[in-house]
């Protein structure tokens, strides 16, 4: 057996990630030129596999060189010159190019493509999901010796047949190993390519489940190829099979197997409606760590890539408790000394029968601002230890204490449950912040970006605390650039859940010509609109009817200044979509580059 060959000596040759090789080959000829080709086809699996981490590390690289080191960033460059700087890079042909380059990007690759099969993800995803099988399909079949050997069993008329086959299964199997820690590390809320690259985590979803059924399929066929291998192509059988498949390491491959299966299954849509999310994330992460120490049982030769895995995900879960706890631990309110403090939620619920109660939370709580557009995991000890909850604050944060504001809608299991605690104040155990901020940390501040914000429903804790950012600056009044609000809701009534913000909102309008705010009502009619809610203006109307969004948005871009666009979204999915498509054909990256920049449009949206 390969595995008895000693670690050194006379005609011992070493194979990184294989069993020793001792030479001369003893054996007959065929079984002698074959093993030659696995060999020689395994160096080539090692190599391919270094191949594609050195592109993935190298795309990391740029991405973070992009993200900290963009020469012509604007965060450095106060406020009150933002216009000048415009006026100044826009005569750049490295601005124009950036620019322009966007507007490539938003036109051809942010639409969707193939909805029944990847869903409702972007072309750029599916680009480079293609790219990446594409890559895997040439490199399991390049360097693989496609020929016939045959060995006579001795003391018998047989012949064991070998064939390509088995350094086939070899090469998928080693890049299904190499893949593992891409797999976990595209999936990890502490996310180690989030902070290189500044796109945030779940982002990488996508990618994420992808790469999971490609690692099945790949793990699928090397299971049937050796199948094949071992029990029909070698002989005498079954004395071959039945010694092959009672050893160690073949039987960790089968639990293996058997986990990976688990997890393809047990996160299909069918399967998570069926048992519930909680019972899917739960067993992901200690199923998934189980099928890292199988597939190490299975070939410790290759075990580099396990250890990898174990090391990112306990990364992951270890700095998210360290960051709760840095979270919570301080000095305790009122008083000198230090401890843990959990903050208390004061609840207003906003009964609906017809549509699902909501509930509004708020509470204060002393630790380190977030950025606008991140998001807290919240968990609620007094109803359940066990689940916590991403939520993004519709507050602005500031200071020593931070003031947190959630709009939560009530639909079952634990928000339900908090609904019902209503009135009742309820302790808060925060995780974060997480994500990446949505826009320039000084978008609020400049004058050379026009806003369009759309949300629908509760969608509004995302967009509400960028406008309150805005309108709180001293030079909201003189802003020109245009910034308008589409606020999507069911009832009259859904404004109480922000009343206040609302009303500072109307009265920002009121001052400033460049912002608007329009609220669309799709199940009542104008007769019911609340009292403290005065008659519409031409800053702050209300519609009772569903917009038509395309049409409303290309409006809108007809209307700005010659400046960029951003539109900041969050809703349903089928309202992505939309805005997808309107904002592709609303991006013309030829007319960016000779100086429009009114065709570059780009899109931020909430996609948890």
């Amino acid at each position: 057996m390969a595995h008895d060959i000693p670690e050194s000596g006379p005609g011992v040759e070493h194979h990184w990630g294989y069993y020793n090789r001792q030479l001369p080959c003893t054996s007959d000829a065929g079984k002698c030129a074959y093993l030659d080709t696995v060999y020689h086809s395994h160096d080539l699996s090692i190599l391919y596999s270094a191949i594609l981490w050195a592109v993935v590390l190298g795309i990391v690289i740029l991405c973070f060189i992009a993200h900290y080191c963009n020469p012509i960033s604007r965060r450095s460059t106060p406020c009150v010159q933002k216009e000048d700087v415009r006026k100044h890079n826009s005569q750049s042909g490295l601005y124009r190019l950036r620019r322009s380059l966007s507007a490539l990007y938003h036109r051809y690759l942010l639409q969707e493509s193939l909805h029944p099969i990847f869903g409702r993800t972007t072309r750029f995803n599916v680009l480079v999901l293609a790219i990446l099988a594409g890559y895997l399909i040439i490199f399991s079949f390049v360097g693989i010796v496609y020929q016939t050997w045959y060995s006579p069993v001795p003391g018998t008329s047989l012949r064991s047949t070998r064939v390509g086959l088995g350094p086939w299964a070899d090469r998928i199997g080693v890049l299904a190993y190499a893949l593992t820690p891409l797999a976990v590390l595209l999936c990890t809320r502490e996310s180690l390519l989030s902070l290189c690259t500044g796109i945030p985590y779940h982002h990488f979803n996508f990618l994420h489940r992808w790469l999971g059924y490609i690692i099945y399929v790949q793990s699928a066929l090397h299971t049937l190829g050796w199948t094949i291998v071992e029990g029909k192509l070698y002989q005498p059988q079954p004395e071959t099979w039945n010694p092959f498949v009672a050893q160690e390491y073949i039987i960790w491959g089968i639990v293996a197997m058997i986990f990976l299966s688990f997890l393809v299954f047990f996160s299909t849509t069918w399967a998570i409606r069926l048992t519930g999310y909680e019972f899917f994330r739960k067993t992901h992460y200690v199923v998934a760590m189980l099928y890292v120490g199988a597939c190490w049982g299975h070939w410790a030769q290759l075990s580099c890539w396990m250890i990898a895995s174990l090391v990112v995900w306990l990364l992951d879960r270890g700095t998210r408790l360290l960051r709760m706890f840095l979270t919570h631990f301080g000095p305790q309110p009122d008083t000198s000394s230090w401890g843990l403090h959990i903050p208390k939620a004061r609840l207003t619920c906003f009964p609906n029968a017809e549509d699902g109660d909501v509930v509004r939370l708020d509470f204060d709580h002393a630790h380190s601002p977030w950025e606008i557009g991140q998001h807290f995991y919240l968990c609620f000890p007094s109803l359940s230890i066990w689940q916590s909850h991403p939520m993004t604050p519709c507050s602005v944060p500031g200071g020593s204490t931070q003031s947190h504001t959630y709009i939560i809608r009530a639909k079952q299991g634990i928000t339900k449950d908090l609904a019902r605690q209503a009135p009742t104040p309820t302790p808060i155990v925060l995780s974060g912040p997480y994500g990446q901020p949505t826009v320039d940390n000084d978008l609020h501040c400049t004058d050379d970006i026009n806003l369009f914000c759309l949300a629908a429903g509760t969608g509004i804790t995302f967009i509400l605390p960028l406008l309150q950012a805005i309108v709180l600056t001293r030079f909201f009044p003189s802003r020109r650039s245009l910034v308008e609000l589409v606020w999507i809701i069911r009832r009259t009534s859904d404004m109480q859940w922000l009343a206040p913000e609302l009303h500072a909102l109307r009265s920002a309008a009121q001052s400033c010509p460049h912002f608007h705010i329009h609220i669309y009502i799709t199940r009542e009619g104008p007769a019911n609109i609340d009292p403290f809610i005065p008659d519409s203006e031409p800053q702050f109307t209300i519609h009772p009817s569903p917009p038509n969004i395309p049409s409303h948005l290309t409006d809108f871009i007809h209307r700005t200044p010659p400046n960029p666009t951003r539109v900041l979204a969050s809703g349903p999915q089928s309202l992505i979509s939309s805005l997808r498509t309107t904002i592709a054909s609303l991006n013309d990256p030829t007319q960016v580059w000779r100086g429009n920049e009114r065709r570059d449009v780009s899109l931020f949206h909430d996609e948890r």
